[in-house]
């Protein structure tokens, strides 16, 4: 009996550590993307974001543009992506601390969120040299906005296909069953728990990359659209009708993609 209350103690410990340290770091990267955001409106001008870091206003991408851009994505995904993980990990937390007779699950735990967030890390990757190809090809404008109705009338149809596609109905369905997600594919320490950190951050992605895909459109910067998208994924994967949001989400995207293409033609 009071090893038990002991263990409910330590468990409670755990979960207050994991829950300030995620909301921490989300927090972290929301002031950032504020405050990067609200240095690029006060520019007002389409080099704003650039001059901001110190950079040369026009001309092609370079490796520090490329880097620069890498970080941006990667704290712009951890702001997004880390409330909706979050589940998954407190409860790997609990999960390794009723596994472990000695010891502490915080490193593995640690090790989960940081194989979680590697593939965000790699997405951002992708992500930033699509962003520095469309701005060599005018196609964005400096201020990391779609400069094409075009090119943001097929994103938005592409994304909302997506949302429809088996593979998206099968990342989702390991993106919503935490329990299912850990029994499945459970690997003791931390090399175990940065491998699962990084399958679950891969059906994560290949649930959730179209969506971010979507900021191409609307601005890769615009604070309305990163925080609808963030609540979104955490609707998605948490609420009992996350898995017909999708489809719901996935119509919408569609109709504006059509109607952003008839502007498109109209004008």
């Amino acid at each position: 009996m009071a090893d038990d209350t002991v263990l409910e103690a330590t468990l409670r410990r755990d979960r207050w550590i994991v829950a300030a340290s995620l909301a921490g770091v989300t927090v972290l990267a929301w002031i950032y993307l504020i405050v990067l955001a609200k240095a690029m409106a006060s520019m007002g001008s389409p080099g704003g974001w650039r001059a901001f870091m110190g950079l040369m206003p026009m001309g092609r991408w370079g490796l520090l543009e490329y880097a620069l851009g890498v970080a941006m994505w990667a704290l712009m995904m951890v702001g997004m992506m880390v409330p909706s993980a979050a589940p998954t990990i407190m409860l790997y937390a609990r999960v390794a601390r009723r596994a472990l007779s000695h010891g502490a699950p915080l490193p593995s735990t640690t090790a989960f969120a940081a194989g979680y967030l590697l593939m965000w890390g790699a997405f951002s990757l992708v992500a930033a040299a699509v962003q520095g190809m469309l701005v060599d090809l005018a196609l964005m404008s400096e201020t990391m906005i779609s400069a094409s109705r075009v090119l943001a009338g097929a994103v938005f149809i592409a994304a909302g296909l997506y949302q429809w596609t088996p593979m998206k109905q099968a990342c989702l369905a390991h993106c919503r069953s935490p329990i299912w997600f850990l029994s499945r594919h459970w690997r003791p320490g931390p090399s175990g728990a940065l491998r699962m950190g990084i399958e679950h951050g891969l059906y994560c992605v290949g649930c959730c990359w179209a969506l971010m895909a979507v900021l191409f459109a609307v601005g890769i910067m615009n604070l309305t659209w990163i925080a609808a998208i963030a609540a979104f994924v955490l609707v998605e994967k948490t609420a009992p009708f996350g898995a017909w949001s999708q489809r719901v989400a996935g119509a919408l995207l569609v109709t504006l993609g059509v109607l952003t293409l008839a502007g498109s033609i109209a004008s």
